[in-house]
């Protein structure tokens, strides 16, 4: 049901984080020879399978979820599940850069917008996922009433 405010938040989300197969985390002004990340002069999800699995996953179940309205639980439990693909995907990712960091050497690392978009999903997902608790709440409260 597309009218629901959180149904926007999971879209959104899911546009960032599919978002990061088009943009990269961060580029360099050359391509650096030698580099596993940096060798095409930026370093992108296409750079390592764990990101791209993870961040696929994380938008998948975020654009999934929009479709679940009618089980709410389940929609709450794949917005959690989008929320953790998507931070452990910041961690990998943040773990690759440092370790391979240093083939760089002494150039210039300028970051992207793709440092943002998973944080950009991550903070969707949570208001999502308290939408999407306060429609559960009032549901159950009407259920009450009758």
């Amino acid at each position: 049901m597309l009218q629901r405010i959180q149904s926007i938040f999971l879209l959104l989300a899911g546009a960032a984080s599919l978002g990061l197969f088009g943009v990269p985390f961060a580029t360099t002004p050359q391509a650096v020879e030698g580099s596993m990340l940096f060798a095409d002069a930026a370093y992108n999800v296409q750079d390592q399978p764990a990101l791209m699995v993870l961040f696929g996953l994380a938008g998948a179940l975020a654009l999934i979820g929009i479709f679940l309205f009618g089980n709410r639980l389940l929609q709450m439990r794949m917005s959690i599940f989008a929320f953790i693909a998507n931070l452990i995907g910041v961690v990998l990712g943040v773990l690759f850069f440092m370790q391979h960091s240093d083939d760089v050497g002494d150039r210039t690392i300028h970051d992207s917008i793709g440092v943002y978009l998973p944080v950009v999903a991550m903070i969707l997902l949570l208001v999502a996922y308290r939408f999407i608790n306060k429609d559960e709440k009032l549901v159950r409260s009407m259920d009450r009433l009758r």
